[in-house]
């Protein structure tokens, strides 16, 4: 999915609309469909900075509904700040647009992985490593989601078709003024993955919730040391997996849609004086987009995935702080839950109400629009969705 050379790059406002000058590696689309009789959940990895936008999640969604049968989807972009802007779909030209090529792209991963599927059985294990680090926080006791979970998929012999990697941290890790495309730390990571494990088994990287998290490189200096060095984690956790089938196969998902009300927004975009502003940071056309796409307020998507009444998948459209993440898996009370940020669409960052009180990039209201208490209230209905699924509600006293 590498664009063409000479888009505006995302993820910094300093660089405005300067075209990226080539390629650093290439970008790539990682897809999994997992299914179970009719019930199929795809889920992709992007070497993107956010998720395809909501005109383009429903051009994908329509185009794999009608290919492959294919209702429910986990788009999630990595976040790297060396890919281009995706809100500006009309480059390098309305004729020849990377966005509509992207979306063809993407569908068309989806279409081959359902094509390719194969009986198959899986596997999960998670392991707390001193990879990242708070950069929000100034608390003595930061809050962190140091957990990298794995999940193997195998086929009947127990050899891997695909490992999909949950890691919370910003892929930033290569200098803003370098303006080349790259994966940062997830594609030297991938690479490494797909290297060790060999027999063509496809890795997949699906962020976390990073909205407060960077890096910790350690000794592991740059994007392609330390990629490879959580390569190796990766690894060493997917090789103790030992993957079976399940008992009781089963694949449930919930999408939900929130609508956070314009008028409780932190900050009004249309107005005409922080218009001026954001385009000063940033460029016109970026700005133009993000006034549209909030004119009836901050629209969120939300989906949630129970696989063998285990495995809980959360995925959201934004950049969520850690706490979320943390207290979500703590309050699931599965043998298994990961947090995906970045998923099917991108609606800036979702600080909790402890980080917005203390402040600091991430959670003032420059880059946080939305209401106070949002985060929270879309991981309640996450709890609700995974508990609702295994029928928790459903008990009666006699």
């Amino acid at each position: 999915i590498t664009p063409p050379v000479g888009l505006p790059m995302w993820g910094y406002g300093a660089r405005h609309d300067k075209p990226n000058e080539g390629v650093m590696d290439p970008l790539r689309a990682n897809a999994l469909v997992l299914a179970v009789g009719d019930a199929k959940l795809a889920i992709v990895g992007l070497d993107l900075g956010r998720a395809p936008t909501r005109k383009s999640m429903a051009a994908i969604r329509e185009r794999i509904k009608l290919g492959a049968g294919i209702e429910h989807v986990l788009i999630v972009g990595s976040h790297t700040h060396h890919g281009p802007v995706l809100e500006v779909d009309n480059l390098p030209s309305p004729e020849d647009s990377y966005v509509r090529e992207l979306e063809g792209k993407i569908a068309e991963a989806i279409v081959a992985a359902d094509k390719n599927r194969r009986p198959a059985q899986i596997g999960v294990a998670r392991r707390a490593v001193e990879m990242n680090r708070n950069r929000q926080a100034k608390l003595p006791d930061k809050p962190v989601d140091r957990e990298l979970a794995v999940i193997r998929v195998d086929d009947r012999a127990g050899e891997p078709i695909a490992v999909a990697v949950n890691f919370a941290a910003h892929p930033t890790m290569i200098l803003a003024e370098k303006m080349l495309y790259s994966a940062d730390y997830p594609g030297a990571m991938k690479a490494l993955v797909e290297k060790e494990l060999g027999g063509g088994a496809v890795c997949l990287f699906l962020q976390g919730a990073s909205g407060d998290m960077s890096a910790n490189p350690g000794e592991h200096r740059g994007h392609e040391a330390f990629g490879q060095a959580l390569g190796n984690e990766v690894v060493a956790l997917a090789r103790e997996i030992k993957t079976q089938p399940a008992e009781k196969p089963s694949i449930k998902v919930r999408e939900e849609e929130f609508q956070f009300a314009k008028s409780k927004m932190r900050i009004q975009l249309d107005d005409p004086l922080v218009r001026g502003l954001y385009e000063r940071a940033f460029f016109k056309s970026l700005v133009d987009f993000y006034i549209d796409e909030y004119r009836d307020g901050v629209r969120p998507h939300l989906t949630v995935a129970l696989v063998n009444g285990e495995l809980g998948l959360v995925g959201a459209s934004g950049e969520f702080f850690s706490s979320h993440s943390i207290r979500l898996k703590q309050r699931s009370r599965l043998p298994h839950t990961l947090f995906f940020g970045y998923a099917n669409d991108y609606q800036q960052y979702f600080p909790t109400i402890e980080a917005a009180a203390e402040g600091g990039y991430g959670a003032d209201p420059g880059v946080s629009p939305v209401e106070l208490g949002a985060g929270e209230t879309i991981m309640n209905r996450a709890l609700f969705h995974l508990y609702d699924m295994q029928g928790k509600f459903n008990r009666l006293p006699f």
